[in-house]
């Protein structure tokens, strides 16, 4: 493990391994930089491949004061480690955060999606008008079981008994543990799961060449959501994984996101 700077000062816990141009992965909501590990040892013959804690999760840092731009700022410092520009994978909403910094100006060459999770459709509800304000009160109240069932009902869909059940699980503590980290998904996707198309000018600014992946098996409103992505702009691209879900096989992925950091064909 290493540490960079951000912008406002907070450290940012990262693995580097491999070699070859740098690649940079970005986790979703209740990932760190471990369960980016096995995708990333199947990248390293081609790859030099940075894994990360967002801030506030593993082992690094935050501020009291949290901003959509301070975690821009992260992958920033990240990509300037790794010598200034580099590729970037976003996973779920961590797909959304590497477009958003892609279309911030982040030194982003080359930019692979896998599901970011949006809401496009009536195929499931959206997310409450106060999804964000509601997980932030939770949190204020250290009530991080709480915060957790709720993201799991309202943001993933799952029943409510369901949810109950998993809170004897052993894998439950580990999720608690980043639940503070919550509500910075929810500002991430901002608008993004509110059951509207998405917006056509929030991302036009991004020209690199742009490869957004779904899986066919998984929640219908996740390849919805991937197909209107990717028809927002020519350089952008859809690729489906046939049989995947959202917990997509590190290793049907690697192949897909080596040809296309390879060569840049984005399907």
């Amino acid at each position: 493990m290493d540490t960079v700077f951000s912008a406002d000062g907070t450290t940012i816990a990262y693995e580097q391994q491999g070699s070859g141009p740098a690649v940079v992965l970005v986790g979703g909501a209740f990932m760190t930089r471990g369960d980016s590990a096995a995708l990333a040892s199947l990248l390293t013959e081609r790859f030099t491949v940075i894994t990360y804690d967002r801030r506030g999760r593993g082992d690094s840092g935050d501020n009291a004061v949290y901003d959509v731009q301070r975690e821009v700022e992260d992958l920033n410092a990240l990509i300037e480690r790794a010598g200034g520009e580099a590729m970037v994978f976003g996973m779920s909403s961590g797909a959304v955060l590497a477009l958003e910094a892609t279309a911030r100006g982040s030194a982003v060459t080359r930019l692979a999606l896998y599901e970011p999770p949006f809401v496009t459709d009536a195929s499931r509800p959206p997310l409450p008008a106060d999804y964000v304000d509601h997980l932030e009160a939770l949190v204020e109240q250290e009530a991080y079981g709480d915060a957790v069932a709720y993201f799991m009902t309202a943001a993933v869909g799952m029943p409510a008994e369901a949810v109950e059940g998993m809170r004897q699980a052993p894998f439950w503590t580990g999720m608690e543990a980043i639940a503070r980290t919550l509500p910075y998904d929810g500002r991430v996707m901002g608008a993004g799961m509110s059951g509207r198309p998405l917006p056509a000018d929030r991302w036009q600014s991004v020209k690199v060449p742009v490869l957004v992946g779904s899986g066919d098996a998984g929640a219908p409103h996740m390849l919805t959501g991937a197909r209107e992505l990717a028809a927002l702009a020519d350089n952008f691209a859809l690729h489906i994984f046939p049989g995947q879900e959202h917990n997509i096989d590190p290793g049907i992925l690697a192949p897909v996101l080596t040809g296309f950091f390879t060569t840049g064909e984005q399907a």
